[in-house]
């Protein structure tokens, strides 16, 4: 097993580039892996080709599943995305963004693609502090899963331990933009809108967008993301 042969979840948005941009400067062999999983903002598909692309990664899968049968989501069923939330109204309870199981379904995908090419870790950008409250993305659950990857696993079993790393888990929004910065990475190229008004073009007003405006504002660093309209000042 070559030991820094990784597996790297890639959405295309903020976390998950900042991510692939810590583990490239690790020095590792990455494989990047994104979903079209019926997200109603699959533009993050093309952001994740341009991220992998200026990284210079060694490989980007697209996998293609069917989450729009499952629903249960804004982002994957007909159901508005929740707009002008305060930051205190985004901290409460899970919101109706959540996606049914979407990083065990993720981490489980990823999980066969290092046994196949013999990876040592997957990387996840997941964040317990600025985010929107999601079950998936606590420390709690990256920990399960780890046990769960080598538990279930021909290669956990016969004793070359699968390790599910998360280094931005800790880190607030601005602090991850920070860290991005400090490696070269082009935020341009990210997007993580849930409800783009048109290609290329954020709403400004969603959860995600009010997040990624806040964390960069925090930063003192310019936002390039393009957006139709702001509420920053809620």
């Amino acid at each position: 097993m070559t030991l820094n042969k990784v597996i790297l979840l890639l959405s295309g948005g903020l976390d998950s580039a900042t991510t692939a941009a810590i583990a490239n400067e690790e020095g590792c062999l990455i494989t990047a892996l994104s979903f079209d999983y019926g997200q109603r903002h699959r533009i993050e598909i093309e952001a994740a080709k341009k991220v992998a692309r200026h990284l210079d990664l060694n490989k980007h899968m697209i996998l293609n599943i069917d989450l729009k049968q499952i629903g249960g989501s804004a982002l994957t069923d007909a159901i508005d995305v929740p707009k002008q939330r305060s930051a205190e109204q985004i901290k409460e309870g899970i919101p109706i963004t959540y996606v049914p199981a979407r990083n065990t379904i993720f981490l489980s995908y990823a999980l066969a693609v290092a046994e196949a090419e013999e990876a040592s870790s997957i990387y996840i950008g997941a964040n317990a502090l600025d985010y929107s409250g999601y079950p998936d993305c606590r420390p709690e659950f990256i920990e399960a899963f780890e046990k769960l990857a080598n538990l279930a696993t021909k290669t956990g079993v016969e004793g070359s331990k699968i390790q599910i790393k998360a280094p931005l888990i800790d880190l607030s929004k601005a602090e991850i933009i920070k860290r991005g910065t400090e490696l070269g990475l082009d935020y341009s190229l990210t997007f993580s809108c849930y409800d783009p008004v048109r290609e290329s073009l954020a709403c400004g007003q969603c959860d995600s967008c009010i997040l990624r405006m806040k964390g960069f504002a925090e930063a003192g660093l310019p936002d390039p993301t393009r957006y139709s309209s702001t509420v920053i000042g809620k």
